[in-house]
């Protein structure tokens, strides 16, 4: 039985009864794989909302493109970029731009999921890569973060390295749906990256990652295999070895004589 697509009503409704799954994925195979493994929520690159063949891979995925806000603009640009996603089937649009960028997509009926704690296009202001609200300060910091969004309209929002304590308590404060990054079961979606769960990532493994699969060394023997079937290829070259009669259209021999007696 297709799983029917949930609307911002259907997750709103599911707020603190069940956790949903997110991932993080990058390709069509991926979403493909996400749709069939059952995963509720992905974030994609906007080239893949845009791709026509997206939805035939994903139908009941709820489809959330996002970009940096440096790469898309002003607010305008924002609401541009906002209906070009929606027009594409997108389900949400993320954005950590302004809550006043936020506010004027919201405000065209746009369902934004906005990213509080740990923002990585803005960590330079919380100290770098590490946890945010581990002081009460700072998770008053965050809650009042939370209280923006909603005012300005967001639907959601990404709570990115958060002491578990302190998700909890801000998700059963909001209206947000609140999707948890390394920040524990107090949200209403858990959310990682697909090149964490494959173990394609060959750099930093973020602490709250967790890896599936060893993409990794598949691609290690891929590439092997690779590297060999070229040698081989470059063997069979200079040896002579290719082509070989199966490879080769060969011309009928009368007109090869009549070509030949007036090259």
């Amino acid at each position: 039985m297709t799983r029917a697509r949930p609307t911002i009503h259907d997750l709103r409704a599911i707020k603190g009864k069940r956790q949903l799954t997110m991932l993080r994925v990058m390709t069509l195979d991926e979403a493909a794989a996400a749709e069939q493994a059952g995963i509720d929520i992905v974030s994609i690159p906007p080239d893949l909302m845009l791709n026509t063949e997206y939805r035939d891979a994903a139908p009941s995925l709820f489809s959330m493109p996002g970009e940096n806000f440096f790469e898309i603009g002003t607010a305008d640009d924002f609401v541009h970029w906002a209906f070009r996603m929606y027009k594409a089937s997108a389900d949400a649009v993320y954005c950590s731009a302004s809550y006043s960028t936020i506010k004027r997509m919201a405000d065209e009926a746009i369902p934004v999921i906005g990213h509080v704690g740990l923002i990585p296009s803005r960590r330079t202001w919380t100290g770098g890569w590490r946890a945010v609200g581990k002081t009460a300060d700072s998770a008053l910091e965050i809650l009042a973060a939370v209280r923006q969004l909603e005012q300005a309209g967001a639907f959601g929002a990404e709570i990115e390295v958060v002491p578990v304590e302190v998700a909890a308590a801000i998700s059963e404060r909001t209206s947000l749906f609140m999707i948890s990054m390394g920040a524990g079961t107090g949200c209403d979606a858990q959310y990682l990256f697909a090149e964490d769960v494959l173990g394609q990532n060959r750099g930093h493994m973020p602490r709250h990652s967790k890896v599936y699969r060893n993409f990794a060394a598949e691609y290690d023997r891929l590439q092997t295999e690779r590297v060999a079937a070229f040698s081989e290829f470059v063997a069979d070259c200079n040896g002579r070895a290719y082509p070989e009669e199966r490879h080769i259209v060969r011309m009928d021999p009368a007109e090869l004589k009549a070509f030949l007696a007036q090259a």
